[in-house]
């Protein structure tokens, strides 16, 4: 399993940017859209609530998805279909063990996305090493703001 390399992303590995409220993380979001190839895995992690699956919504928006992006937490999947191909939103919250995921032929669905993004998707990073993780985090004293750093 490889994904496409992604060297234009707007972050950097190990640098960070302050996020101030839902607007600059869908913009976030978009900037990915526009910056990952066809094809690429995107990990999103951080603590509940810190603003994944709005970055998501970005992202997917950017892609002309005019719907809302909501977690998929409980669905553990949700599919995006966009004229510049399907998005697939992955949420490995509850999945104990990476093997239940691709038992649901997530290495399949992944080859027939135009993207893949992955929350709490820890177990996997082994099986893409290429596809760049992004951490957000709240800020202590400001509800609104988020930190989002890339960890590779």
């Amino acid at each position: 399993m490889t994904a496409p390399p992604h060297p234009d992303l707007p972050l950097l590995p190990g640098e960070t940017r302050l996020l101030r409220g839902a607007d600059e993380q869908r913009a976030l979001g978009a900037e990915l859209a526009r910056a990952l190839p066809p094809g690429a895995v995107l990990f999103l992690e951080g603590e509940l609530g810190a603003g994944k699956t709005t970055l998501t919504g970005g992202l997917v928006g950017a892609l002309d998805f005019a719907d809302a992006v909501t977690s998929p937490t409980y669905a553990l999947m949700h599919v995006y279909p966009t004229p510049a191909g399907r998005v697939l939103h992955v949420d490995a919250y509850r999945v104990r063990d990476p093997q239940e995921l691709y038992e649901m032929d997530l290495e399949d669905l992944i080859a027939g996305s135009r993207l893949s993004v992955i929350e709490w998707g820890e177990g996997l990073y082994g099986d893409y090493p290429a596809a760049p993780i992004l951490r957000l985090e709240h800020v202590e004293g400001d509800p609104e703001v988020r930190r989002v750093g890339r960890v590779r």
